[in-house]
């Protein structure tokens, strides 16, 4: 039996250039006002048998926003970034470039002293290869650097693809499958 897991990028809490590193921000004004936007594009992955977030405050906004009343999954929390927490890339970069530079080239370096790249994309891998299997849907609400790490797992792609991969707020994807033979399932737009 196959599982379907519809992935839904959280919306925004700052502007792209201000994104910080384990951001435990709420929806802003202009996140709340995009939900709004979409939200009936959005809805009907709400029919999912079970719906889940990662913990972040933007995270389960979202969901709720959208009615999908979900349990928050601790193993989709985004990736632990030691001390750069609550920096922005920019902002450790110009402090730590070498450290940038290594943690960038390198999937199994953890540089800021939190969770490694690899480790990252293989929890979440982990997540979604324990999902009971179900005659339905499954819907997720995660940070984008989540649904990023399960692309790249789903597809068995190199750790440094997910550095190509861009997730924008309030993108979805579907995965279909079964533990550890995933497939990337794209739909057909509204005629």
């Amino acid at each position: 039996m196959t599982v379907r897991v519809s992935l839904v990028a959280a919306a925004r809490s700052s502007a792209l250039l201000a994104e910080r590193f384990d951001d435990d921000r709420p929806l802003d004004h202009a996140g709340w006002h995009e939900v709004q936007l979409v939200a009936h594009t959005l809805v009907p992955l709400g029919a999912a048998e079970l719906r889940y977030c990662s913990p972040t405050p933007r995270s389960r906004a979202t969901g709720e926003a959208l009615g999908y009343a979900p349990l928050v999954q601790p193993a989709l929390r985004d990736c632990d970034m030691g001390r750069w927490r609550g920096c922005t890339l920019a902002e450790v970069a110009a402090c730590e470039p070498a450290a940038v530079d290594a943690w960038l080239a390198d999937p199994r370096s953890a540089p800021h002293g939190g969770e490694p790249l690899l480790a990252f994309i293989s929890r979440i891998g982990g997540w979604l290869d324990t999902r009971p299997a179900c005659d339905g849907a499954i819907v997720a609400v995660a940070e984008p650097a989540v649904v990023r790490a399960a692309l790249v797992y789903a597809l068995k792609a190199p750790p440094s693809a997910y550095w190509n991969v861009d997730v924008r707020p309030l993108s979805t994807v579907t995965l279909t499958g079964v533990p550890g033979r995933w497939s990337l399932r794209l739909e057909a737009g509204a005629r």
